[in-house]
């Protein structure tokens, strides 16, 4: 999925806040600081928090360990949002309002490999060949 460039993207707070929710949430759960026993069965990274503007939200990238079970692990962070988030909270007591949390699976390492098969896809080459060749042949005018 590409996202649409729109403004300077995330300010410094916006960056700094969500690697500290990302720390606090990261703790949590390899702590096994959850009440959900399905929870503290799973093995799962948090990658990145991206931050609202305002603060008061954010969505936690994550990924299980293993790359398998993925919608199980979301639907299970999601249904525990409510508590995790509440934990945050306690840990970041520098924040004005704790942010509600939504978790989604970090599918970057799926896209940017189907770039790269794009990228090496025979229809791709052909017309990157051809290009470079026309700029050989414009150097070699000048």
């Amino acid at each position: 999925m590409v996202r649409p460039v729109s403004g300077p993207g995330p300010s410094q707070r916006q960056l700094r806040v969500g690697e500290q929710v990302r720390h606090a949430l990261a703790e949590l759960l390899a702590r096994g600081d959850v009440q959900d026993p399905e929870l503290a069965g799973m093995l799962i990274s948090v990658l990145e928090v991206r931050m609202s503007p305002d603060l008061r939200h954010g969505t936690v990238l994550v990924m299980p360990l293993g790359g398998k079970g993925e919608a199980e692990a979301v639907a299970v962070l999601n249904r525990n949002a409510r508590d995790l988030r509440h934990e945050v909270s306690r840990r970041l007591r520098a924040l004005k309002y704790s942010p509600e949390l939504r978790f989604r699976v970090d599918d970057r390492y799926d896209e940017a490999q189907r770039i790269e098969r794009l990228l090496d896809s025979d229809r791709v080459r052909r017309d990157t060949a051809g290009r470079d060749a026309d700029k050989t042949h414009e150097e070699d005018d000048s």
